[in-house]
């Protein structure tokens, strides 16, 4: 007979405490996880009467915007146990967060047969998108055994959250009758049940369900621990409805506890109450479709009175909030609108967007838009043990592609191969590199030498530089092709091995933005720069999570409007070659300067400080599933 959830859970909550003590024993490794910044947000959506620089005054120092983490805040995408990791190891620009964290809220899944795909709608069509190969994988482990599975994926998280949390910090685990009450017995072995603060009732008051066999559920639980007992608080009142009259209470040094109030003559004072003090019983509604400023249609957004009562309550001005399932963007939102700074993360790729959006529609102050660095190494050290070596990943992939390995004498680390019956050589580069136009060019060599050459080379890379497809396009060679190896591919080796994947994994082709510089001209005392998106191509809609009916209507919007899209794109006017500064963007949904919720502007228009010489300008693209595109041109002149 299998044990029941109660047996499992000793065994469940002692492998969740060594594996998050594996993780902590590894900070400072030499293989320590890391964080990319992917680019620096300036919010300036595309309005005529901005001024570009606005925000990024308050960060100057010396004429130049800072991108050192610990003074900004972060939208980290990736999975959160590997961003944990990283900010608690830190790195050389960043120090650890290690007991630096105030307040962290989390609003984990807690619903087993939730339908978590995107709808997405485009001009003429609508397509539902069900959640990416990395967020499904990740979503099965977590309900693979139900709740054994979840308690297993929350146990070595939420021991890193204590790591994080300052002595004075708190933290909020919202959830539901599904799994609150087993995860109440892992947050007591976490955080000791002396530090137990409050189980609070979420009352949705007007939400009604339920059926003829059941009352309606209409409340989430919140359970809310301390770090310590200096915990920070602040008692919260709301108004009443109407005055109540009640006895004054006032605080007795003497018998240190709150006392009837008398005046002179003994006789008890009473008070007319406007206000009364929250309890752990919340009556607070969720979002309706009518709250067009806030709802985002993003399924389970939770309304902004829900976070500020808890930033409220927990945290003061300047005080760092954390949430590591951050959704829609709410807490983030709700954090830079209170003043308090904070960090945000998620491993799917729609919640970044959506919060990525949100934030530049609230004017947030700059922000960092980080994930995981060299993911793909640490998902390989998770798959095939720390001390793997890059050639025998290259084997394992080769192998996926369908390609034999060269003879050892010809073979370069164990990563070139060729096609059965084929004149076809495949090169798989290393998931620790940047596939660049210098690896392609090797790839050639490769190509014309090895084994008396090849008729033509397939590169298989894990990660891509910054403009490779204008590479690509540059080296104008019809005998070399580039494919992407799949993301997620190490996490569906670990669960099925390379058999039962040898015809299942699909290797994409690269995205392709097209974008010009139609002007950059001197305007006044300073510069007028024009920015054209042309063209883009998303190369290969068979690797995106949709049936044949979605397929199609991709295909056609693919074919009539390729700029439909394009969701998000930024301009970084002095791109340096390592952070995106994003000064200017436009996304769907932006309609200050058109009415079409549906499409992006195709030309920004930047007013820029004077620059004496050329600019390098980068101009970034994010379609509506999350692929980015990128366009560097070099040597702008001004136009005098």
């Amino acid at each position: 007979m299998s044990k029941s959830l109660l047996e499992q859970l000793p065994g469940i909550v002692a492998a969740g405490k060594r594996q998050a003590a594996q993780i902590l024993e590894q900070l400072e490794g030499r293989n320590r996880v890391t964080l990319q910044t992917r680019e620096l947000v300036i919010p300036s959506k595309d309005t005529a009467s901005l001024d570009l620089f606005r925000h990024a005054h308050h960060e100057i120092v010396g004429g130049d915007i800072p991108t050192d983490s610990d003074r900004l805040n972060r939208l980290i995408y990736g999975d959160n146990l590997l961003a944990m990791a990283a900010l608690l190891a830190g790195d050389k620009d960043t120090p650890s967060l290690r007991g630096k964290i105030d307040l962290i809220y989390i609003d984990p899944p807690f619903d087993s047969k939730a339908d978590y795909r995107t709808r997405i709608t485009l001009p003429g069509t609508t397509i539902d998108q069900k959640p990416t190969v990395l967020e499904q994988f990740a979503y099965s482990d977590t309900w693979a055994d139900g709740t054994a599975s979840y308690l297993a994926m929350i146990t070595p998280r939420l021991i890193l959250m204590r790591e994080l949390l300052a002595e004075t910090g708190s933290i909020f685990v919202h959830l539901d009758w599904h799994v609150g009450h087993y995860v109440k017995i892992v947050l007591d072995e976490i955080f000791g049940r002396d530090n137990f603060s409050n189980d609070i009732i979420w009352w949705y008051y007007n939400k009604m369900q339920g059926n003829i066999k059941t009352f309606p559920r209409n409340h989430d639980l919140i359970m809310f621990y301390r770090k310590s007992e200096k915990f920070t608080f602040n008692p919260q009142k709301e108004k009443r409805d109407k005055p109540v009259r009640q006895i004054k209470r006032i605080w007795s040094s003497e018998k240190k506890a709150l006392v009837n109030a008398k005046d002179e003559n003994g006789r008890v004072i009473y008070v007319d109450s406007t206000h009364r003090t929250i309890d752990d019983v919340w009556r607070l509604s969720m979002l309706q479709p009518a709250d067009r400023s806030e709802n985002l249609r993003f399924n389970t957004q939770k309304p902004e009175t829900l976070l500020e009562r808890i930033i409220a309550a927990t945290t003061s001005e300047g005080d760092l909030v954390a949430d590591f399932f951050v959704g829609s963007g709410t807490s983030a939102a709700v954090a830079e609108r209170l003043n308090r700074r904070w960090i945000a993360s998620d491993l799917g790729k729609p919640a970044a967007m959506v919060t990525r959006k949100r934030l530049i529609d609230q004017d947030a102050k700059p922000f960092l838009y980080q994930a995981i660095g060299d993911y793909q190494v640490e998902q390989a050290r998770s798959t095939l043990g720390r001390s793997f070596r890059v050639g025998d990943l290259a084997k394992v992939v080769l192998a996926l592609f369908g390609a034999l390995p060269l003879p050892p004498e010809d073979n370069v680390n164990g990563s070139l191969g060729r096609l059965p019956n084929s004149r076809t050589l495949v090169f798989a580069d290393s998931p620790s590199k940047l596939t660049t136009v210098s690896t392609l060019r090797r790839a050639q060599g490769y190509r014309d030498s090895k084994l008396g050459g090849f008729d033509k080379v397939i590169v298989l890379g894990w990660n891509f530089s910054v403009g490779i497809g204008q590479d690509i396009a540059a080296l104008n060679d019809q005998n070399l092709e580039v494919l992407v190896i799949p993301p997620d591919l190490l996490d569906r080796l670990k669960k099925k091995g390379t058999e039962k994947l040898a015809s299942k994994v699909r290797f994409a082709s690269l995205q392709y933005l097209q974008a010009e510089i139609a002007s950059r001209k001197e305007i006044g005392d300073g510069e007028e720069l024009h920015v054209d998106l042309r063209n883009y191509v998303l190369l290969s809609p068979e690797a995106i999570n949709l049936d044949e009916r979605n397929r199609a209507a991709l295909q056609g919007v693919m074919n009539t409007e390729p700029l439909a899209l394009i969701e998000y794109w930024a301009v970084d006017p002095d791109y340096d070659g390592e952070v995106f500064r994003s000064v200017w963007q436009d996304y769907r949904g932006n309609t200050d300067n058109d009415d079409d919720p549906l499409r992006v502007v195709t030309t920004a228009q930047l007013h820029l400080p004077k620059k004496n010489g050329p600019r390098r300008i980068c101009i970034r693209a994010v379609d509506v599933f999350g692929f980015e595109s990128e366009v560097v041109v070099d040597d702008v002149e001004v136009e005098r």
